[in-house]
């Protein structure tokens, strides 16, 4: 049987859509990372050092903080809690200039930084397989989106 030429407009209008839904959440995932990723991809001329963890409450740790530079210690400075900050804990940051807060740094840091990108790619992968018949596309944002969460696990 023949398609017609309003069969095929539905066709490239669902799979325009579906593209443009793959893309927000992509681009969302990124936007979502750059947030703490800028602190630790771009930490030139940031203030970098150590906060050693003293007390968690349910959605941010507090410890005091001791500069690798001439900046002066603080008291207390504060870091997002996860299951990878534990009392007690020392870690490496760079703080949000202009701020009190922490973003841990090195590999650790930087992989945490970029799951919500990770996230991201795996449901776009649904999309993309689903919504565009694309697998081979969707299969390598999954490829890539889970590697990052796993990398990130590995890491913390």
């Amino acid at each position: 049987m023949k398609r017609n030429s309003s069969d095929r407009m539905i066709t490239h209008a669902r799979t325009a859509a579906m593209a443009l839904v793959a893309l927000l959440l992509v681009v969302a995932g990124f936007w979502t990372s750059w947030d703490d990723a800028q602190h630790v991809l771009l930490s030139k001329g940031r203030e970098h050092g150590t906060l050693r963890i003293e007390s968690c409450d349910e959605e941010v740790c507090t410890g005091p903080y001791t500069p690798t530079g001439t900046a002066g210690a603080r008291d207390e400075v504060t870091i997002e809690r996860s299951v990878a900050v534990r009392k007690g804990e020392t870690l490496t940051v760079v703080l949000r200039p202009g701020t009190g807060e922490a973003v841990r740094t090195g590999p650790a840091g930087g992989l945490f930084a970029w799951l919500p990108l990770g996230g991201a790619l795996l449901l776009a992968a649904l999309v993309i397989g689903g919504g565009m018949r694309l697998t081979r596309a969707a299969w390598v944002s999954a490829g890539v989106g889970g590697a990052l969460l796993v990398a990130a696990f590995l890491a913390l």
